[in-house]
């Protein structure tokens, strides 16, 4: 990744050193927002983290594989409770504000190259909604049997979604029209991440309901088993490893 397309990594780390910023999302139709969660949530402490994601972390065993790890609460909270925790993200920026902030094993590392180097694991923790790294249909299956290679027997994903289908906001509504149309997940984003003169490469990200991650995780070995929800729509699935 360029310097000057890690904007994430700039957003999380002018946060950590001065504070006050915000998270700007570009979608490919010209949609723009200002996340809602922002970059504080990045940095929460688990007592303020959502229910769900509080809810659904008592789930995570053994050793933990922290996908898209961002500035890193994830790892710090299982460290403290004990884990071994490997976390990846594809940002250098991020893992240096996670390394910054105590956490042991943090790499840069896009999902898409996970393999046996890293071990195997009980636990892969996709949190933030961070299940959209699976891209779209096609990925999700290879991605997630990618997943199952480095598991252990029993693993279980804890992956964070958002419903795309819970709003009423006709600019969203036509987006799902408009991907359908061209034969895309009505959920199926393309977007960037934008921060002063920082900019990501356009990337694929998915949101889910639970019905179409459950049809993802079967197409892959895996099956969903829980919804952890406590205020749609965003919740977190629970996929075990089928034997």
């Amino acid at each position: 990744m360029k310097q000057s397309e890690d904007a994430f990594g700039r957003l999380v780390l002018d946060h950590l050193e001065h504070g006050g910023q915000v998270e700007i999302v570009e979608r490919d139709d010209g949609f723009i927002a200002v996340s809602r969660l922002g970059p504080p949530a990045y940095f929460a402490p688990f007592r303020q983290w959502p229910r769900h994601e509080r809810t659904a972390m008592r789930l995570a065993r053994g050793r933990v594989l922290d996908i898209g790890c961002g500035a890193g609460r994830v790892a710090l909270h299982l460290e403290d409770r004990g884990h071994e925790v490997v976390g990846i993200d594809v940002s250098p920026l991020a893992v240096r504000v996670a390394r910054k902030r105590g956490a042991r094993d943090v790499r840069v590392l896009p999902v898409t190259k996970v393999d046996r180097s890293l071990g195997r694991f009980d636990t892969f923790v996709m949190y933030g909604s961070n299940f959209g790294l699976v891209g779209g249909r096609r990925r999700a299956a290879w991605l997630l049997r990618r997943l199952g290679a480095i598991a252990n027997d029993g693993a279980t994903i804890l992956a964070g979604s958002t419903n795309p289908y819970i709003t009423d906001n006709p600019e969203h509504l036509a987006f799902h029209r408009l991907n359908r149309e061209r034969g895309r997940m009505a959920g199926q984003l393309r977007i960037r991440i934008r921060h002063g003169a920082y900019a990501t490469p356009w990337f694929d990200y998915l949101l889910a309901s639970p019905e179409e991650m459950g049809e993802l995780a079967a197409s892959a070995g895996w099956e969903l088993t829980r919804v952890v929800e406590h205020g749609e729509p965003f919740y977190v699935g629970v996929l075990e490893r089928l034997v």
